[in-house]
C-alpha cells in the first residue's frame, strides 16, 4: 500500500520541533499575487531565456529590447499585492516560528508583507542603478519617462511574463528610447542579478550565514533547478539538516526532501499559522 501523502500537520511538527528554521522562496509563492512563474510543474522552463547579465552591459540594442518589455509589463509587476502565503511567512516569522526568510523573487512582495530578516537573494526589481556612477531610482519613478518618450507603447497589452516582463517585440526597436541616467546620463539597470551573472559576494556570505545557524530548512514555491537557490538544499544535507518543502511540482531536491506538500503555498502557509496558534499580526 502507497503511504499517505504528508499533512499540514506533519509540516506545523516540523516547525515545532525545530527552532531556527530558514526559509527559502522562490516564483511560486507570487504566482497567486498575480506574478507568472518561469517553470512548470515538471520544473521544465517556459518561453525565452531571460535576458543575460553581460548582454545587457554590452550591447544596447539588448537593453532597448529589457526596457521596451519591461515598460509595458511594468504594471502587473506594480500592481502585485502580497498573497497569504507572504502574509503566514510574516506571522510566521514575527512569532518566532521561522528564523529567516531568503527569497529568489524580486518582486519585494515579502518585504511588504512584513517580514523583517529577509535576504533578496536576486536583489529587488522596485529598485534601479546607473552602472556608470552608481546613482539609485525606483523603478516607478522611470515609468512615466519610458512612457513618454516611447508613446507607441503607452497603451500596448500583452501577455505577462515573469519579473515584470512582458510578451511583446516592438517593430520599431531601434527607436526605442530607453531611459539614461539623471545624474551622468549612463546606463540604468534593474537592480536584480540577471542569469549570467553572480549574486554579490556580500549578500551570498549573509545567506551562507543564515544557512549555518539554521537547524531545519523549509522551501517554499520553488523548483530549485538554478543553483543559487539549489546549493541551500546541498548545505543543508550536508549538516545533516533536514529539509521540507511546499510546491505544486517537482523539485530539483526531491531525493533530498523529509517532508514535502505538493500544494499552492498560499493555501498551507495559512493553515500552519493556524495549527501553530500564531496571534494575528
Amino acid at each position: 500500500m502507497d503511504a499517505l501523502p504528508p499533512t499540514e500537520e506533519a509540516l506545523a511538527g516540523f516547525l515545532a520541533r525545530h527552532s531556527r528554521v530558514l526559509v527559502l522562496t522562490g516564483a511560486g509563492l507570487s504566482t497567486a499575487s498575480g506574478i507568472p512563474g518561469y517553470r512548470d510543474r515538471d520544473g521544465v522552463r517556459r518561453g525565452r531565456t531571460p535576458i543575460q547579465g553581460p548582454e545587457f552591459r554590452r550591447s544596447d540594442a539588448v537593453r532597448r529590447r529589457y526596457w521596451a518589455r519591461s515598460m509595458v509589463g511594468w504594471a502587473t509587476m506594480s500592481r502585485a499585492e502580497p498573497n497569504a502565503g507572504h502574509r503566514a511567512i510574516a506571522e510566521l516569522e514575527a512569532s518566532g516560528h521561522l528564523a529567516s526568510v531568503i527569497t529568489q523573487n524580486v518582486d519585494g512582495l515579502h518585504q511588504r508583507a512584513g517580514s523583517k530578516r529577509l535576504i533578496e537573494l536576486h536583489g529587488n526589481l522596485h529598485h534601479v542603478i546607473c552602472l556608470d556612477c552608481q546613482a539609485r531610482y525606483t523603478r516607478a519613478s522611470l515609468q512615466p519617462q519610458l512612457e513618454r518618450d516611447n508613446p507607441e507603447l503607452a497603451n500596448v497589452l500583452a501577455q505577462p511574463l515573469p519579473d515584470g516582463d512582458a510578451a511583446v517585440e516592438p517593430d520599431a526597436l531601434e527607436d526605442f528610447h530607453a531611459p539614461q541616467c539623471a545624474a551622468c546620463g549612463g546606463v540604468l539597470k534593474p537592480d536584480v542579478v540577471f542569469f549570467g551573472n553572480n549574486v554579490p559576494a556580500d549578500r551570498t556570505t549573509h545567506a551562507m550565514a543564515e544557512m549555518e545557524a539554521a537547524d531545519a530548512l523549509l522551501v517554499v514555491g520553488s523548483s530549485l533547478m538554478v543553483f543559487s537557490g539549489y546549493r541551500f538544499c546541498r548545505m543543508a544535507v550536508a549538516a545533516g539538516k533536514p529539509i521540507a518543502a511546499i510546491n505544486a511540482g517537482v523539485t530539483r531536491a526531491d531525493d533530498l526532501l523529509s517532508l514535502k506538500l505538493e500544494l499552492p503555498a498560499q493555501e498551507v502557509l495559512p493553515r500552519l499559522v493556524d495549527l501553530l496558534s500564531v496571534p494575528s499580526a
